[in-house]
């Protein structure tokens, strides 16, 4: 199992709760030194973890990572595309066609040059999944609520960002039907709730491993599981 951006947060929760489960960690993370620290904490607790130095905001990085996989097994179960970045919210009368870019190099662009990547590796699984990490706010149903926090939330970047993820995931499922792809979110939108993280300073009401339930659940479905759906701890939500 190969999870991006897994050196903190959500991606490290997730990585140490399956680790626990008996799974072969691939540890992803742009950073090498947090790398090596996050991996070497969860092998000291016990888990079989794989630090993989891996950008997803490059083709070379991304290139390097698979042959460093390949060094270790012949195939992968699952994919989790967690590494993400929230930009710097700036207002849709400021934001430029740059700061768009550069939120969309990791958070669009990241997962596609991942999967791709890393297909050939997925195709040679006997029951791979593909789990996305998105957000609510990438739900129209979410933003045109006024209930909702995210609707008050005026910036181009990140939701738009994360709306075409959950698009992209659904073009994957669609055309791709051996891969399962789901799409995670980290909070509960009939509560309107979302996980503690960095990227929202910590803002949030649910804990990391509150916020890791849905991605866990979509990493460990079973072969008759569901393709194409987008969750977040309590359930289904809507598009």
């Amino acid at each position: 199992m190969l999870i991006t951006g897994a050196n903190k947060g959500l991606g490290l929760e997730a990585a140490r709760r399956l680790g626990e489960q008996g799974w072969t960690i691939f540890l992803g993370s742009r950073d090498e030194g947090r790398g090596r620290a996050a991996a070497d904490k969860l092998t000291a607790d016990g888990a079989n973890v794989v630090m993989v130095p891996l950008d997803v905001t490059s083709d070379e990085s991304v290139a390097d990572a698979v042959r460093l996989v390949r060094e270790h097994t012949d195939r992968l179960d699952v994919l989790i595309n967690n590494a993400g970045t929230s930009g710097r919210a700036i207002a849709p009368a400021d934001a430029t066609a740059e700061e768009i870019h550069s939120v969309y190099d990791t958070n669009v662009y990241g997962p596609i040059r991942v999967t791709h990547a890393f297909l050939p590796l997925l195709r040679a699984a006997e029951h791979p999944r593909v789990v996305m990490v998105s957000s609510a706010v990438g739900s129209f149903a979410v933003v045109t609520d006024p209930q909702q926090p995210s609707a008050k939330m005026h910036e181009l970047a990140y939701s738009s960002s994360k709306a075409a993820l959950n698009m992209i995931t659904l073009r994957y499922a669609h055309a791709i039907p051996e891969i399962k792809f789901n799409i995670a979110t980290p909070g509960e939108v009939a509560n309107r709730k979302f996980a503690a993280t960095d990227m929202n300073h910590h803002t949030g009401e649910l804990t990391v491993t509150e916020g890791t339930d849905s991605i866990v659940r979509l990493a460990t479905i079973d072969a008759d599981g569901p393709s194409g759906i987008f969750i977040d701890r309590l359930g289904p939500i809507a598009w």
